[in-house]
């Protein structure tokens, strides 16, 4: 028996390097992403169904709640977005050092942080 297995697997008490948080909020992102599919699908069939329809969408729009939901599926996106052309750029032989990845997930923090900033202003 391997007595230098590690003991402690609670995940609370773990840091984790922002590499790895990049990577775990990628995949959530995606799952995110994958359950926004229904609402944003319902929407461009009530915004293509009818000037009514269109016009019953954008009443409810401008309701806060609404609003939030459209936020925070515009900041899933944004970061999918920005960490997938990270991994394309990573594909391409840039960034693969760990320097390099530390880098680039920093960067992916801050550019969809911009992102998601802009998104709510275009949103509220």
């Amino acid at each position: 028996m391997n007595d230098k297995r590690p003991v402690n697997l609670d995940l609370t008490t773990i840091k984790f390097p922002v590499t790895a948080i990049a990577s775990i909020t990628h995949r959530i992102t995606g799952v995110a992403i994958f359950v926004a599919l229904p609402v944003l699908l319902w929407m461009m069939d009530r915004s293509l169904a009818s000037p009514e329809s269109f016009a019953d969408l954008k009443q409810l729009m401008t309701s806060p709640l609404a609003k939030l939901v459209l936020w925070a599926i515009l900041a899933f996106i944004s970061y999918h977005l920005v960490a997938g052309i990270r991994h394309l750029i990573m594909d391409a032989g840039v960034g693969e050092t760990l320097e390099g990845g530390r880098r680039g997930a920093t960067a992916t923090f801050i550019i969809t942080a911009v992102l998601i900033v802009l998104a709510g202003a275009w949103v509220w």
